[in-house]
């Protein structure tokens, strides 16, 4: 039995049903895997927590795994799991419309002060023909309390917000919600969750972690297979209450985001990274493939001679 630890990117929620799946149904066991799913009582720094060996894999953003290669940290992206709409999210009655309506907003992003939201903001107004400065647009750092922030007025927009998450928890609260999506407004579409290790445990794991992926694609297949099986499931495991109409909104916004195709492309990572250190979010650029592998998901067949 081989033991992988794995670190949730937030609390467990809709975005790790597979995962659930797998290890209730005992496929996890079944494959030689003991998994052990870590939540964050914080925001998590997934690769200081592989390379101090508290954990053996992650899950992660695209943009989190380009800024660790860039700072010469060992990560290596594995496989992609699940892709949603998201950007940045607004109030309908806040008076912004359009993208360049944004210039001189407050923005709420867990990073802030760091420049990522204001980097996302600022190329999306300029990409709707407006002007905007850095110094021009006022960082807000509520957490990951995105509708908070906006309802209580602390921020007038906020990144990075999925659709089938913060827009759905909003509007929810009666707070009419809506969102410039990444991928309509000059920004490379990130709004993506991947799962990422260290070299040395791609290394020393790696038929493991091959068996990992097989499971975690049975659980995506049970999902879209028997999608009230995977619900009760999902109920089930976390105690959640099946009939808050929230988190049912939340669980059916979801469950069509998880791909079937776990690979990615160095050339959209190229993309990515060029956009980042176009906006000062890294100072250096890599090799896509030196940080991005689709090694485990596709077999070796022998060539018959």
């Amino acid at each position: 039995m081989t033991t992988l630890r794995l670190g949730l990117e937030w609390f467990t929620n809709p975005d790790h049903v597979p995962l659930l799946i797998g290890r209730d149904r005992g496929w996890f066991a079944e494959a030689g895997i003991d998994l052990e799913l870590v939540e964050p009582e914080e925001h998590l720094d997934a690769m200081d927590a592989i390379e101090d060996g508290e954990l053996d894999i992650a899950v992660t953003e695209p943009l989190h795994l380009v800024e660790d290669r860039a700072e010469g940290r060992p990560a290596v992206g594995f496989a992609r799991f699940l892709h949603t709409n998201g950007g940045v999210m607004y109030l309908e009655d806040s008076g912004i419309e359009r993208p360049r309506d944004m210039a001189g907003c407050r923005i709420q992003y867990p990073g802030a002060p760091g420049p990522g939201g204001k980097a996302i903001v600022q190329t999306m107004i300029e990409a709707d023909g407006g002007r905007c400065e850095p110094g021009d647009l006022v960082p807000v750092n509520n957490s990951f309390y995105h509708t908070d922030a906006l309802i209580e007025d602390k921020a007038d927009v906020a990144t990075l917000a999925f659709y089938n998450f913060e827009i759905l928890e909003a509007r929810h609260r009666d707070a009419p919600a809506d969102f410039f999506a990444l991928k309509d407004w000059g920004i490379p579409d990130f709004c993506q969750l991947i799962l990422i290790t260290s070299e040395s445990v791609l290394d020393a794991k790696r038929d493991a972690l091959r068996s990992f992926l097989t499971v975690l694609q049975r659980g995506i297949d049970t999902l879209r297979q028997e999608p009230e099986t995977a619900r009760e499931t999902y109920f089930q495991v976390t105690d959640d209450d099946p009939e808050d109409p929230l988190m049912e909104a939340i669980f059916e916004a979801t469950a069509p985001c998880f791909s079937y195709d776990f690979s990615m492309t160095t050339e959209y990572y190229s993309v990515l990274q060029d956009w980042m250190a176009g906006n000062q979010l890294i100072e250096s650029r890599q090799e896509a493939s030196d940080y991005w592998t689709n090694d485990l998901l596709f077999p070796t067949v022998a060539s018959s001679g």
